[in-house]
């Protein structure tokens, strides 16, 4: 059985080091700025990093960076979207 083991933990880290190679090529597709507003974003500075939010489409290969006002817009929008749903689902039955 132990060799079954060792060949598991083998598979898998392989797997986790693709899956990191994969994630580290997508970072390198990070927007210079919002996808949005076109607001600037600096990688070095530590507030951006922290409160900007990443979007990431592995499928299309595609990052989106959103900016923390074009998130939280976008955040209500869905909201509020998501409460006419809701009433109208009620409304209607």
């Amino acid at each position: 059985m132990g060799k079954f083991s060792k060949k598991i933990r083998k598979d898998r880290t392989k797997q986790a080091e693709k899956d990191l190679a994969q994630k580290v090529n997508m970072f390198d597709r990070l927007p210079d700025a919002c996808t949005v507003c076109s607001t600037p974003f600096d990688k070095l500075n530590k507030e951006m990093v922290t409160s900007w939010n990443v979007a990431v489409r592995e499928k299309e290969k595609q990052v989106n960076l959103y900016c923390p006002s074009c998130w939280d817009s976008a955040n209500e929008i869905l909201k509020e979207f998501k409460k006419r749903i809701m009433e109208k689902k009620e409304n209607d039955g």
